[in-house]
């Protein structure tokens, strides 16, 4: 599966139910034109999740169950009603790669340290060391969905900064995040498999 990082809809979060599995989530996509079946895959948020029910079974709606893998790794267990979730389909076969590859498979989160709206709108987001070895500068990072350009980074004091531009934010929800609020991060699938295979050759070639 892959996805290209470019908003397609903002839906909101209706209902989010404890299950024995983790936690059912249930989106209005807003009148979306794109109807998956079940079965099929859709990003909330950057989070790659399978539908369980037929939209037209549910109204319209979007059923989705998140497993304890996913609940560790994302922000999906915060989700409350009513929150505005980015929503985009996998990408198909002739489609353009708008954005860049994006997996849909969430590395982890990170927190929003800074929002800053007089200076093209930037975005600070604090994380953690395991992410930031993936941060490279003006590189490519998913932020809940969204394809962005790292516009500045500090790898020792563990941030990086995206610039939004107006169409960015009214296209997705990256606008309604606050200071000390959690996002998705995916890194560079590129960059991780590069940082991947020299840390495991290096171990290899020192045994």
């Amino acid at each position: 599966m892959m996805y290209t990082g470019i908003i397609q809809q903002v839906g909101t979060v209706q209902s989010v139910q404890t299950t024995q599995i983790g936690l059912r989530v249930v989106v209005d996509p807003k009148g979306w034109d794109y109807e998956p079946k079940p079965g099929d895959s859709v990003a909330n948020n950057g989070c790659c999740l399978t539908l369980v029910i037929a939209m037209g079974d549910a109204d319209g709606l979007m059923t989705f169950d998140a497993i304890p893998e996913t609940l560790s790794k994302t922000t999906l267990g915060g989700w409350e009603v009513g929150q505005r979730i980015n929503l985009e389909r996998p990408l198909r076969m002739g489609d353009g790669l708008d954005g860049h590859q994006v997996q849909g498979h969430v590395d982890g989160t990170a927190t929003v340290a800074l929002v800053d709206p007089s200076d093209g709108y930037r975005v600070r987001l604090t994380l953690d060391a395991d992410l930031m070895r993936f941060m490279i500068p003006k590189g490519s990072i998913c932020i809940d969905g969204i394809s962005l350009t790292i516009a500045a980074l500090d790898v020792a004091q563990r941030w990086v900064e995206v610039a939004l531009i107006p169409e960015t934010l009214e296209r997705t929800n990256l606008g309604d995040r606050a200071t000390g609020e959690l996002v998705n991060i995916e890194a560079d699938v590129m960059v991780k498999t590069i940082v991947h295979t020299m840390a495991h050759y290096q171990q290899m070639s020192a045994t």
